[in-house]
């Protein structure tokens, strides 16, 4: 690991310790920043050549992309590197996916600090060996001083489903169970709570997390999982608002059953926001069949990143293409998709 906090762009660098133009030109000051940053902090890196030649897996490929933009690039519990491997590793894991291989691409305004850039390429690194993936190929650019804003991160990700498992939005079926794995809206606060201006009387860290082992720990059961979504933007509203009209059935809540904190319904109260339309980046939503529930949430709860699973609702013939919660008061409301984003830049 390289000491961020004792560290000083190294002479092949040319003595420069924010990002100029010429680092993303495709030069010897190009081929420096890989050298001498990037390899370093990422250590499983073949060589983050243009492309990356990897073994041939049997079973089916999953195959998914995605770009951050968060402001600020770290926040409580992590920042935008680690949240872009584990972002991009739950999109394969909710296809069912065993997540194996990571591209990385960094989009730097000038005069970013390279400490910056250096630290957040170790949590890129950090988060991938964790999470037991490669980071194999990779690519930087550079855009002028006021076209960006600090760091941009693009990546792709590649994974194997094993035969045998189907998943997706549109196999959600009347008498399906909703379990979601934990706390909700966590992130989207973590994130909010060191704006500019804003101040909570508790901080909230950042669920930020790779969700593969516990797909995989739901998946050993033998159940029949029919839908995994991980509710990153738009939060569980909007996940839940997409399940229903692909698969055409209605989803009935228990909005006394949803884990919101209380630090977390606080925030939302002061800023005037949604719990359920707030981002998570470490919880999961599932739909399997009530008779495997149990055993579902049996597997789910003996991992960490299930501890606080749970069932939240169900899926019903009932107003289909809609997501209503029953309230503590015994009626009933409807959870509406999120007309834009409540938080601009979270993920």
């Amino acid at each position: 690991m390289i000491d961020f906090d004792n560290w000083s762009c190294p002479v092949p660098l040319r003595d420069t310790p924010q990002v100029v133009m010429g680092h993303g030109g495709g030069g010897a000051m190009s081929g420096e920043l890989v050298e001498h940053l990037f390899l370093p902090a990422y250590g499983s890196a073949v060589s983050l050549a243009d492309s990356a030649v990897v073994p041939l897996l049997g079973g089916r490929i999953a195959l998914s992309t995605d770009s951050y933009v968060v402001k600020p690039m770290f926040f409580p519990g992590g920042s935008i590197g680690d949240l872009a491997v584990n972002g991009t590793i739950n999109d394969l894991a909710m296809s069912g996916a065993s997540p194996l291989y990571l591209s990385i691409a960094f989009i730097l305004q000038e005069g970013t600090p390279l400490a910056t850039v250096g630290k957040i390429a170790a949590a890129v690194g950090a988060a991938a060996s964790a999470a037991g993936v490669q980071v194999v190929t990779g690519d930087t650019k550079v855009v002028d001083n006021g076209s960006g804003d600090g760091v941009f991160l693009n990546t792709a990700g590649v994974g194997v489903v094993d035969a045998g498992v189907t998943i997706g939005p549109t196999l959600a079926a009347p008498g399906d169970v909703v379990i979601i794995s934990g706390d909700i809206g966590v992130h989207g606060v973590a994130v909010m709570s060191v704006r500019s201006g804003l101040e909570f009387e508790t901080t909230v860290s950042s669920d930020t997390a790779p969700l593969h082992g516990l797909v995989a720990a739901m998946l050993a059961t033998g159940a029949d999982v029919h839908v995994l979504r991980d509710p990153t933007r738009g939060g569980v509203s909007a996940s839940l608002n997409e399940i229903a009209r692909s698969a055409k059935v209605g989803v009935a809540l228990d909005e006394t059953s949803l884990p919101i904190p209380a630090s977390v319904a606080d925030a939302c109260s002061l800023l005037g926001l949604d719990p359920l339309q707030v981002a998570n980046e470490g919880k999961l939503l599932a739909f399997v069949p009530a008779a495997s529930s149990e055993m579902v949430l049996e597997a789910m709860r003996a991992h960490p990143y299930g501890a606080g699973a749970r069932v939240i609702g169900r899926c019903v013939e009932e107003h289909p293409g809609m997501v209503v919660a029953r309230t503590a008061l015994g009626g009933t409301r409807v959870v509406t998709m999120p007309i834009g984003e409540q938080l601009p830049r979270i993920c």
